[in-house]
């Protein structure tokens, strides 16, 4: 039988692997079945779930009509349609900003995944410094098993969720497949998704941000030439 908490998680569609995704004790942990982490590098882990639906929270594109983590009260709705807070989970302000800072630490990382030429090596250290520091401050616990071992959050509410986030990116770096999770190299569209190309060269979101890519592109090269050509 699940839980009540973890009915709204499957219903909601945040999580749909309960052992690892659900903000979960380490007692309720224990009683989960073992999760496998062997998969095609075309097949998206459940792990993907909870890390896109985090990061997808921002306002850039067409796909994002709002900010989820303007406020606290914000960050709260959101909590609750994901089915990971009850009307009694305190959320501040400085929850908010957290839930910000670490999407976008995040998003620098997938948009450099992408190859985006913006994500400087200096910008993607500052990015890769940040979620250290994060990791240190939300730290996973190994749960230990007779079929095996997991990364699990020890922590429930709005920590819960950052290590959470924290426990699914590892998961997918252990299966190899991080590197195919990745932001839209379209501005302003930077909407993420798991690269299911068999050469993982994905770029964009699909083939609408792809071809403005190309023609912003073409343009850009047509103005250097014409540029050029008066110069000379």
């Amino acid at each position: 039988m699940l839980t009540s908490r973890e009915e709204n998680c499957h219903r909601n569609g945040f999580v749909s692997n309960v052992e690892w995704f659900s903000l979960l004790s380490r007692e309720e942990a224990d009683t989960m079945p073992p999760r496998t982490t062997k998969h095609s590098p075309l097949t998206q882990p459940p792990a993907v779930d909870v890390v896109l639906q985090f990061v997808n929270t921002h306002t850039s594109g067409p796909r994002r009509l709002k900010e989820r983590f303007s406020d606290a009260q914000s960050m709260q709705a959101w909590l609750l349609e994901n089915g990971l807070a009850t009307p009694a989970t305190h959320v501040a302000e400085a929850d908010a900003a957290g839930a910000r800072e670490l999407r976008d630490a995040l998003i620098t990382v997938l948009l450099a995944h992408s190859g985006d030429k913006d994500i400087t090596p200096e910008v993607l250290a500052e990015a890769e410094e940040y979620l250290r520091s994060i990791a240190a401050r939300y730290p996973l616990v190994t749960v230990v098993t007779a079929s095996g071992a997991s990364l699990a959050t020890a922590q429930t509410g709005v920590p819960g969720l950052f290590g959470t986030v924290l426990a699914g990116i590892t998961e997918l770096a252990q299966a190899g497949v991080w590197n195919r999770l990745r932001a839209c190299r379209h501005q302003p569209c930077h909407f993420c998704f798991f690269d299911r190309t068999r050469n993982s060269s994905a770029a964009y979101c699909g083939t609408k941000c792809g071809s403005q890519a190309s023609m912003r592109a073409y343009r850009q090269r047509k103005k250097e030439l014409a540029t050029n050509t008066d110069l000379t």
